[in-house]
Protein backbone atom coordinates (compact mmCIF):
# COMPACT_ATOMS: atom_id res chain seq x y z
CA UNK A 1 0.00 0.00 0.00
CA UNK A 2 1.45 2.94 -1.07
CA UNK A 3 1.70 6.28 1.60
CA UNK A 4 -2.00 8.21 1.66
CA UNK A 5 -2.59 11.56 1.52
CA UNK A 6 -3.75 12.75 4.46
CA UNK A 7 -5.97 15.46 3.42
CA UNK A 8 -8.24 15.79 0.79
CA UNK A 9 -10.00 19.56 -0.07
CA UNK A 10 -13.04 20.17 -2.24
CA UNK A 11 -12.23 23.00 -4.17
CA UNK A 12 -15.74 23.93 -6.54
CA UNK A 13 -14.56 23.53 -9.70
CA UNK A 14 -16.89 26.46 -11.04
CA UNK A 15 -15.20 29.11 -9.02
CA UNK A 16 -12.15 30.60 -10.52
CA UNK A 17 -11.48 32.70 -7.20
CA UNK A 18 -11.52 29.30 -4.72
CA UNK A 19 -9.51 27.57 -7.63
CA UNK A 20 -6.67 30.28 -7.83
CA UNK A 21 -6.22 29.99 -4.10
CA UNK A 22 -6.18 26.44 -3.97
CA UNK A 23 -3.20 26.21 -4.09
CA UNK A 24 -1.82 27.32 -1.44
CA UNK A 25 -3.52 25.47 0.92
CA UNK A 26 -1.63 22.75 3.09
CA UNK A 27 -3.77 19.86 2.07
CA UNK A 28 -1.89 16.32 0.23
CA UNK A 29 -4.45 16.41 -2.74
CA UNK A 30 -7.02 19.10 -3.94
CA UNK A 31 -10.21 17.53 -5.14
CA UNK A 32 -11.57 19.36 -8.44
CA UNK A 33 -15.70 19.15 -7.78
CA UNK A 34 -17.88 19.01 -10.61
CA UNK A 35 -20.30 17.43 -8.49
CA UNK A 36 -22.07 18.69 -5.68
CA UNK A 37 -21.05 22.13 -5.63
CA UNK A 38 -21.73 23.17 -9.28
CA UNK A 39 -25.15 23.72 -10.62
CA UNK A 40 -26.35 21.97 -13.73
CA UNK A 41 -26.16 25.62 -15.67
CA UNK A 42 -21.96 25.73 -14.48
CA UNK A 43 -21.58 22.21 -15.22
CA UNK A 44 -19.91 22.94 -18.69
CA UNK A 45 -17.49 26.17 -17.83
CA UNK A 46 -16.60 24.22 -14.24
CA UNK A 47 -15.14 21.09 -16.51
CA UNK A 48 -13.33 23.52 -18.55
CA UNK A 49 -11.85 25.13 -15.68
CA UNK A 50 -10.82 22.09 -14.17
CA UNK A 51 -9.02 21.21 -17.46
CA UNK A 52 -7.15 24.30 -17.63
CA UNK A 53 -5.90 23.98 -14.04
CA UNK A 54 -4.30 20.18 -14.99
CA UNK A 55 -2.44 21.87 -17.53
CA UNK A 56 -1.44 24.93 -15.70
CA UNK A 57 -0.23 21.97 -13.01
CA UNK A 58 1.44 19.19 -14.77
CA UNK A 59 1.95 15.46 -12.80
CA UNK A 60 5.58 15.65 -11.55
CA UNK A 61 5.69 19.52 -11.22
CA UNK A 62 2.77 19.50 -8.59
CA UNK A 63 2.72 20.23 -5.05
CA UNK A 64 0.18 18.40 -4.05
CA UNK A 65 -2.06 15.57 -5.91
CA UNK A 66 -4.77 17.04 -8.03
CA UNK A 67 -8.00 14.92 -8.17
CA UNK A 68 -11.27 15.25 -9.85
CA UNK A 69 -14.51 14.57 -8.39
CA UNK A 70 -16.99 13.61 -11.38
CA UNK A 71 -20.92 12.91 -11.27
CA UNK A 72 -21.94 9.78 -10.52
CA UNK A 73 -21.50 7.11 -12.95
CA UNK A 74 -25.43 6.58 -13.42
CA UNK A 75 -25.90 10.41 -14.34
CA UNK A 76 -25.82 11.10 -18.04
CA UNK A 77 -23.26 14.04 -17.09
CA UNK A 78 -20.58 11.53 -16.09
CA UNK A 79 -18.89 10.40 -19.05
CA UNK A 80 -19.35 13.88 -20.19
CA UNK A 81 -16.84 15.45 -17.08
CA UNK A 82 -14.64 12.12 -17.11
CA UNK A 83 -13.73 12.99 -21.25
CA UNK A 84 -13.48 17.22 -20.23
CA UNK A 85 -10.73 16.31 -17.85
CA UNK A 86 -8.49 13.06 -17.98
CA UNK A 87 -6.58 14.46 -20.81
CA UNK A 88 -5.33 16.73 -18.46
CA UNK A 89 -3.85 13.54 -16.78
CA UNK A 90 -5.17 14.08 -13.06
CA UNK A 91 -3.80 12.14 -10.28
CA UNK A 92 -7.51 10.23 -10.14
CA UNK A 93 -11.06 10.70 -10.16
CA UNK A 94 -12.98 10.92 -7.14
CA UNK A 95 -16.46 9.11 -8.21
CA UNK A 96 -19.51 9.60 -5.57
CA UNK A 97 -22.66 7.33 -4.97
CA UNK A 98 -21.07 4.16 -6.04
CA UNK A 99 -23.55 1.27 -6.09
CA UNK A 100 -21.30 -2.24 -6.43
CA UNK A 101 -18.10 -3.47 -7.67
CA UNK A 102 -19.58 -2.62 -10.87
CA UNK A 103 -19.68 0.74 -11.52
CA UNK A 104 -15.80 0.78 -10.29
CA UNK A 105 -15.23 -1.79 -13.27
CA UNK A 106 -16.96 0.38 -15.58
CA UNK A 107 -15.11 3.60 -14.61
CA UNK A 108 -11.90 1.82 -14.89
CA UNK A 109 -12.84 0.97 -18.71
CA UNK A 110 -14.03 4.45 -19.22
CA UNK A 111 -10.62 5.76 -18.28
CA UNK A 112 -9.07 3.39 -20.34
CA UNK A 113 -10.25 4.29 -23.28
CA UNK A 114 -9.73 8.19 -22.33
CA UNK A 115 -6.36 7.31 -21.73
CA UNK A 116 -5.41 5.80 -24.60
CA UNK A 117 -6.96 8.85 -26.57
CA UNK A 118 -5.01 11.16 -24.62
CA UNK A 119 -1.85 9.02 -24.68
CA UNK A 120 -1.80 8.17 -21.13
CA UNK A 121 -0.02 5.50 -19.74
CA UNK A 122 -2.54 2.82 -18.71
CA UNK A 123 -3.91 2.98 -15.23
CA UNK A 124 -2.51 6.25 -14.58
CA UNK A 125 -5.71 7.80 -13.35
CA UNK A 126 -6.34 6.34 -9.76
CA UNK A 127 -9.59 5.89 -8.21
CA UNK A 128 -11.59 6.66 -5.15
CA UNK A 129 -15.02 6.38 -4.70
CA UNK A 130 -17.18 7.18 -1.86
CA UNK A 131 -19.43 4.36 -0.37
CA UNK A 132 -22.46 4.30 1.40
CA UNK A 133 -24.11 7.28 -0.14
CA UNK A 134 -26.93 4.84 -1.76
CA UNK A 135 -28.64 2.20 -0.08
CA UNK A 136 -27.00 -0.60 -2.62
CA UNK A 137 -23.38 0.25 -1.39
CA UNK A 138 -24.33 -1.10 1.72
CA UNK A 139 -26.31 -4.16 0.43
CA UNK A 140 -23.72 -4.77 -2.00
CA UNK A 141 -20.51 -4.04 -0.08
CA UNK A 142 -18.98 -7.40 -0.76
CA UNK A 143 -18.53 -6.78 -4.29
CA UNK A 144 -15.98 -3.69 -3.39
CA UNK A 145 -13.52 -5.58 -1.56
CA UNK A 146 -12.01 -7.22 -5.24
CA UNK A 147 -9.18 -6.16 -6.76
CA UNK A 148 -8.96 -3.11 -8.96
CA UNK A 149 -5.88 -1.98 -9.86
CA UNK A 150 -6.60 1.77 -9.91
CA UNK A 151 -8.27 1.78 -6.77
CA UNK A 152 -6.10 3.89 -4.06
CA UNK A 153 -8.69 4.15 -0.80
CA UNK A 154 -12.36 4.32 -0.01
CA UNK A 155 -14.56 6.99 1.30
CA UNK A 156 -17.80 7.18 2.98
CA UNK A 157 -20.39 9.77 2.99
CA UNK A 158 -23.52 9.99 5.53
CA UNK A 159 -25.48 12.65 4.28
CA UNK A 160 -26.44 11.59 0.92
CA UNK A 161 -27.55 8.44 2.93
CA UNK A 162 -29.42 9.93 4.90
CA UNK A 163 -31.52 11.98 1.87
CA UNK A 164 -31.78 8.78 0.30
CA UNK A 165 -33.70 7.65 3.41
CA UNK A 166 -35.86 10.20 3.69
CA UNK A 167 -34.41 10.82 7.08
CA UNK A 168 -33.82 13.68 8.81
CA UNK A 169 -30.72 13.58 10.74
CA UNK A 170 -27.75 11.30 10.91
CA UNK A 171 -26.94 11.97 14.24
CA UNK A 172 -28.40 10.89 18.23
CA UNK A 173 -29.29 13.73 20.94
CA UNK A 174 -25.54 13.28 22.13
CA UNK A 175 -23.96 13.81 18.46
CA UNK A 176 -22.49 10.35 17.57
CA UNK A 177 -23.81 8.71 14.47
CA UNK A 178 -26.71 7.04 15.08
CA UNK A 179 -26.29 3.30 13.80
CA UNK A 180 -27.36 2.86 10.54
CA UNK A 181 -24.51 5.74 9.85
CA UNK A 182 -21.69 4.41 12.36
CA UNK A 183 -22.97 1.05 10.62
CA UNK A 184 -21.89 2.98 7.44
CA UNK A 185 -18.59 4.18 8.33
CA UNK A 186 -17.71 0.56 9.63
CA UNK A 187 -18.62 -1.07 6.38
CA UNK A 188 -15.68 1.71 4.68
CA UNK A 189 -13.53 0.77 7.19
CA UNK A 190 -13.67 -3.23 6.35
CA UNK A 191 -13.97 -2.96 2.87
CA UNK A 192 -10.92 -0.70 2.49
CA UNK A 193 -9.03 -3.42 5.10
CA UNK A 194 -10.04 -6.29 2.79
CA UNK A 195 -9.33 -4.42 -0.07
CA UNK A 196 -5.89 -3.03 0.78
CA UNK A 197 -6.27 0.25 0.55
CA UNK A 198 -6.28 3.79 2.61
CA UNK A 199 -10.09 4.67 4.26
CA UNK A 200 -10.50 8.28 4.25
CA UNK A 201 -13.02 9.57 6.81
CA UNK A 202 -16.19 12.37 5.34
CA UNK A 203 -16.31 15.60 5.65
CA UNK A 204 -16.74 17.89 8.92
CA UNK A 205 -19.31 19.91 7.66
CA UNK A 206 -18.99 22.62 10.58
CA UNK A 207 -15.79 23.86 9.42
CA UNK A 208 -15.99 27.17 11.80
CA UNK A 209 -15.69 24.36 15.19
CA UNK A 210 -11.97 23.33 15.42
CA UNK A 211 -13.10 21.09 18.75
CA UNK A 212 -15.26 19.17 16.60
CA UNK A 213 -12.76 18.33 13.77
CA UNK A 214 -10.39 17.53 16.47
CA UNK A 215 -12.30 14.59 17.94
CA UNK A 216 -13.87 13.49 14.50
CA UNK A 217 -10.36 13.51 13.19
CA UNK A 218 -8.87 11.64 16.68
CA UNK A 219 -11.58 9.28 16.62
CA UNK A 220 -11.12 8.60 12.59
CA UNK A 221 -7.58 7.58 13.33
CA UNK A 222 -7.63 5.43 16.21
CA UNK A 223 -10.27 3.05 14.34
CA UNK A 224 -8.02 2.76 11.29
CA UNK A 225 -8.72 5.47 8.84
CA UNK A 226 -5.63 7.15 7.09
CA UNK A 227 -7.23 10.74 6.05
CA UNK A 228 -9.89 12.85 5.70
CA UNK A 229 -11.75 14.87 3.58
CA UNK A 230 -12.23 18.68 4.02
CA UNK A 231 -14.35 21.45 2.65
CA UNK A 232 -12.74 24.76 3.97
CA UNK A 233 -8.45 25.64 4.07
CA UNK A 234 -8.79 26.28 7.61
CA UNK A 235 -9.36 22.29 8.21
CA UNK A 236 -6.38 21.41 6.89
CA UNK A 237 -3.88 22.19 9.38
CA UNK A 238 -5.65 20.15 11.98
CA UNK A 239 -6.20 17.11 9.62
CA UNK A 240 -2.29 16.98 8.53
CA UNK A 241 -1.33 17.05 12.35
CA UNK A 242 -3.66 14.45 14.10
CA UNK A 243 -3.43 11.75 11.03
CA UNK A 244 0.61 12.32 11.23
CA UNK A 245 1.88 10.30 13.53
CA UNK A 246 3.86 11.53 16.38
CA UNK A 247 7.22 11.44 17.57
CA UNK A 248 6.46 9.08 20.48
CA UNK A 249 4.28 6.68 18.33
CA UNK A 250 7.54 6.49 15.48
CA UNK A 251 10.20 6.07 18.51
CA UNK A 252 7.89 3.16 19.61
CA UNK A 253 7.36 1.78 16.41
CA UNK A 254 10.98 1.37 15.53
CA UNK A 255 11.42 -0.15 18.91
CA UNK A 256 9.28 -2.83 17.52
CA UNK A 257 10.15 -3.15 14.59
CA UNK A 258 14.26 -3.35 15.55
CA UNK A 259 12.74 -6.13 17.82
CA UNK A 260 11.65 -8.53 15.36
CA UNK A 261 14.59 -7.53 13.14
CA UNK A 262 15.84 -10.60 12.87
CA UNK A 263 13.19 -12.77 11.43
CA UNK A 264 13.66 -15.51 14.10
CA UNK A 265 11.07 -15.31 16.05
CA UNK A 266 7.13 -15.12 16.38
CA UNK A 267 7.20 -13.61 19.44
CA UNK A 268 9.50 -10.85 21.64
CA UNK A 269 9.08 -9.49 24.28
CA UNK A 270 9.61 -5.62 25.24
CA UNK A 271 9.23 -3.31 27.56
CA UNK A 272 7.72 -5.85 30.17
CA UNK A 273 4.92 -6.91 27.29
CA UNK A 274 4.77 -9.64 25.34
CA UNK A 275 4.71 -8.61 21.03
CA UNK A 276 3.53 -10.94 18.18
CA UNK A 277 2.74 -10.36 14.48
CA UNK A 278 0.07 -7.76 14.92
CA UNK A 279 1.96 -5.88 16.92
CA UNK A 280 4.63 -5.94 14.20
CA UNK A 281 2.23 -4.94 11.42
CA UNK A 282 0.37 -2.33 13.25
CA UNK A 283 4.42 -1.00 13.84
CA UNK A 284 4.98 -0.99 9.88
CA UNK A 285 2.26 0.71 9.10
CA UNK A 286 2.73 4.00 11.47
CA UNK A 287 6.15 3.86 9.73
CA UNK A 288 5.23 3.74 6.38
CA UNK A 289 2.92 6.52 6.87
CA UNK A 290 5.40 8.64 8.50
CA UNK A 291 7.38 7.71 5.08
CA UNK A 292 9.85 5.82 6.85
CA UNK A 293 11.46 2.89 6.23
CA UNK A 294 9.28 -0.27 7.61
CA UNK A 295 11.16 -3.73 7.64
CA UNK A 296 8.70 -6.32 6.13
CA UNK A 297 9.10 -9.78 7.64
Amino acid sequence: MRTPARSFLFVPGDSERKLAKAGSASADALILDLEDSVSASNAQAARALAREYLAQHKRGNRPQEIWVRCKPLQDPGALADLAAIVAGDPDGIVVPKVRSGDDLRTLSHYLSALETQAGLQQGSVQILPTLTETPQSLLLAHTFSGEHTRLVGYSWGPVDLMAALGASTNRNPDGAFETLYAYARGVCLLVSGAADVSPIDTICADYRNPGMLRDECTFARQAGFTGKLAIHPDQISIINELFTPTRDEIEHAQRVVDSFANGALGVVGMDGQMLDMPHLRQAQTILRRANLPAQEN
